[in-house]
C-alpha cells in the first residue's frame, strides 16, 4: 500500500472539498396550484403530479 512521502496542506485539502457543500433543493411551481414544490415529486398541497392526481389529499 502506498504511503505519503508529505503531508497534504490544508489548502489542497479545502481545495478538493469545495464541491462537496450542500446545494439547496431547487423548487419549481407546481402547475395546478402554483405551490413551490421540488421538481420530480407529487405537489404535497393538492397531489397533482404530471397533470393528474396521484395523492389523495383531505381538506
Amino acid at each position: 500500500m502506498a504511503i505519503p512521502k508529505r503531508r497534504q496542506s490544508k489548502t489542497r485539502s479545502r481545495k478538493r472539498r469545495s464541491h462537496d457543500a450542500v446545494k439547496p433543493v431547487a423548487l419549481q411551481g407546481c402547475a395546478n396550484c402554483g405551490q413551490p414544490t421540488p421538481s420530480h415529486t407529487a405537489c404535497p398541497t393538492c397531489g397533482y403530479y404530471m397533470g393528474r392526481i396521484v395523492i389523495e389529499i383531505e381538506d
